[in-house]
């Protein structure tokens, strides 16, 4: 018989840690207005909050090998030794130790803010015994219960929430039943159920994002999490009985090549996990709580970012060709215009004939493209009131660069060089590299003067690289020592703004987010899906910190650049394209956008997102409409931005506005005059054609 070990009232969540007969200890979230009823009948066994493989222990049986290492002989060894609750300065930190008598000892730990929704969930694992052990597999978080509302095994009524990526596609949504997933039950409730999905290599969000949500529909309760880390990483729905369970963390041994020794007195921390509950029937509201928990790292970024200040880029202007010539005729038309800060895009160091993307590594300026040296140019973005930016792929070495042939310094996959079409890695554990990048990257943006880098990354190097115990520990060793990196141009260079980029948004997870202070949302320069990518994305990262790509072409007519410039506005404006050879009626639209943007910029630091349309089936051939409705965090002001795409016109576009939302039409974006009213607390919209995008600012006067 399970019984309540302690219960803990988070804000408006509770954890509950369960215990069974045999010490083992299951974790619970509910909602604070949703306790659990204690009389529903399930046959259900309580499912461990640590998961945990060790190297020669027994797997678990039932159909489990290949498809997951959960609840083997290691977990079940797992004896609950004690519990202590920490409060310091309004937070609240709950330590479970779990016991294996063998000497091994697990510190599950759950840290809750006051103020927030979410609480944070990790594991150390600490060997006392006398001799090394290998761990195949220990999670980041687990929960046991979920469904703890419906008799039996809640058939057709919980719901799998995944955001999906790929190059150029980043957030798409699926939903599926767990029936659809074959995540029910067997008919003798003996066999494991399990669905583990993730991604292997350097580029985190190349598949799916970190973030998995399960949903019971019938009483409209929300489980789900997002994992805070920048290599490979599994999540897991797992059942074998009325019990569901989910889990994540590292991708384990045999979904991510990982092994880890640890040898005795040694610990071993996971990555984090952000994990949340909430009462609700809006996953857009769900997933505001998992990203919300990156506001405090944005809040604690250089001060110049707190305004989210426009960008000027210009990689869609010279296509990885800039020089001190093309940047001065481009300062010429952008200066006074409202832009903070222009970036350098790649190319910088480019030698006669070789591309920009095989050529990175060596990082010499290229004489024949800055004939004065850059340090002229960077005094012309200054002269012209700009914060200068420059670009570096600081990981990779491209295959014409010198760096290339520096083999003793680079990744190897079994003694080899470890070599992709136009790529090879830095060893980032080598002290020689972290000296040879000090002198390339910080001595180089110190020399000039640059108030920010885009850091990039372009290719991913797998399941892993030659390490000290596997692959996928090669792997997360290199990406836990870029991290350090980062952190070290930022001590050097106090208040310099760092872009994440990976090929756009393959490293659109929390802890990179949190190690910078935006991130390019995509490599979607200037196609017209941009504005679905940018909505998709409110579900996994801040607005704030999503920078969105607004290029504009000579040949756009007044309605496309408004259509590109509204985009922009689901997230951080980004500008750049053909700017020197625009006619003044295209600059007024491209102006008036901007300063639409600044009236909204408090709403995208700050708000509640809703997304509104019909489901967009082809992202490359859109079809229907889309709406997103912000509002901000204190119900004064809000905004809607609305996109059409192709297929039939719809007569009128109603947006439901939200109780908070504020009901008056200030002012509306476009590139004509358009009608937007209020009718009936809904935002009403009748569109005359098709590939158009109208922006809609509401305020409260009281």
């Amino acid at each position: 018989m399970d019984s309540i070990l302690k219960e803990y009232i988070l804000g408006d969540m509770v954890a509950r840690y369960c215990m069974d007969e045999k010490k083992h200890v299951g974790l619970q979230l509910y909602p604070r207005d949703m306790p659990i009823p204690e009389m529903l009948k399930k046959n259900a066994k309580l499912d461990g909050m640590v998961q945990l493989k060790i190297s020669g222990d027994i797997y678990q049986g039932s159909y489990a090998p290949g498809n997951t290492l959960r609840n083997g002989e290691s977990t079940e060894r797992l004896l609950f030794e004690d519990q202590k609750e920490v409060l310091i300065e309004n937070s609240q930190t709950i330590i479970t130790t779990l016991r294996d008598k063998r000497g091994y000892e697990v510190r599950h730990t759950l840290y809750w803010q006051q103020g927030s929704k979410s609480v944070e969930i990790w594991n150390e694992l600490k060997n006392s015994s006398k001799t090394p052990v290998s761990i195949e597999m220990l999670s980041s978080f687990s929960l046991t219960g979920i469904s703890p509302y419906i008799e039996g095994d809640g058939h057709n009524n919980i719901l799998v929430h995944r955001l999906m990526s790929r190059w150029s596609q980043e957030g798409r949504l699926s939903t599926q039943t767990m029936e659809e997933l074959q995540l029910d039950t067997s008919w003798t409730m003996g066999a494991v159920r399990c669905e583990r999905f993730g991604q292997r290599g350097s580029l985190p969000v190349n598949g799916y994002f970190p973030f998995l949500a399960m949903e019971d529909r019938k009483h409209h309760v929300f489980w789900g999490a997002q994992l805070a880390h920048g290599a490979s990483w599994q999540m897991e729905i797992y059942r074998e009985d009325e019990n569901i369970a989910m889990s994540g963390g590292l991708a384990d041994r045999e979904f991510g090549h990982w092994l880890k020794v640890i040898k005795p007195e040694e610990s071993f921390v996971t990555p984090k996990a952000i994990v949340s509950v909430c009462h609700t029937d809006s996953i857009d509201v769900f997933t505001k709580r998992l990203t919300d928990a990156g506001q405090k790292a944005a809040d604690m970024g250089p001060e110049e970012e707190q305004g989210l200040p426009m960008v000027f880029n210009e990689y869609c202007t010279t296509w990885g060709c800039p020089s001190h010539e093309n940047i001065r005729g481009i300062l010429d038309v952008i200066k006074g215009k409202g832009f903070t800060y222009f970036v350098i895009d790649c190319g910088w160091y480019k030698q006669p004939g070789i591309p920009w993307d095989m050529s990175m590594g060596d990082y010499e300026v290229s004489k024949e493209l800055f004939p004065e040296g850059l340090e002229k140019t960077v005094e012309a973005i200054k002269e012209a009131g700009l914060k200068p930016g420059i670009w570096f792929e600081i990981e990779g070495v491209g295959k014409a660069a010198k760096a290339y042939q520096m083999e003793d310094h680079l990744l190897h996959v079994d003694g080899t060089v470890l070599t992709t079409t136009r790529r090879r890695f830095w060893d980032m554990k080598d002290p020689w590299v972290e000296q040879y990048l000090t002198e390339k990257v910080i001595g180089f943006l110190k020399r000039y003067g640059f108030e920010y880098m885009k850091i990039d990354y372009n290719d991913t190097i797998g399941i892993g690289c030659d390490g000290p115990d596997s692959l996928g520990e090669g792997l997360r060793i290199n990406i836990e020592k870029t991290f350090e990196f980062l952190e070290k141009v930022k001590r050097e260079i106090p208040g310099i703004v760092l872009e994440n980029c990976a090929s756009g948004g393959h490293r659109l997870e929390p802890r990179f987010l949190a190690a910078t202070s935006m991130a390019s949302f995509s490599d979607a320069h200037e196609c017209e899906e941009i504005p679905i990518i940018a909505a998709n994305l409110h579900r996994a990262v801040l607005p704030r910190q999503s920078q969105i790509w607004a290029v504009i072409r000579q040949e756009d007519s007044l309605k496309r650049i408004a259509y590109s410039i509204a985009a922009a506005f689901l997230g951080r404006l980004c500008l750049s394209g053909d700017v020197t050879r625009l006619s003044s009626h295209q600059w007024k639209v491209i102006d008036n956008g901007m300063a639409f943007y600044k009236k909204i910029s408090p709403v995208i630091k700050r708000g509640q997102s809703y997304r509104f349309g019909p489901e967009v089936t082809s992202i490359r051939h859109p079809k229907g409409w889309q709406a997103v409705l912000r509002v901000g965090e204190d119900g004064t002001m809000a905004y809607s931005i609305i996109h059409i795409f192709d297929g039939d016109l719809p007569e009128v576009i109603q947006v439901p506005l939200t109780e908070d939302c504020p009901r008056e039409v200030h002012d509306v974006y476009s590139d004509a005059k358009e009608e937007v009213v209020i009718e009936d607390s809904v935002l009403v919209y009748r569109p005359r054609e098709n590939r158009k995008a109208v922006a809609v600012l509401l305020v409260r006067n009281e």
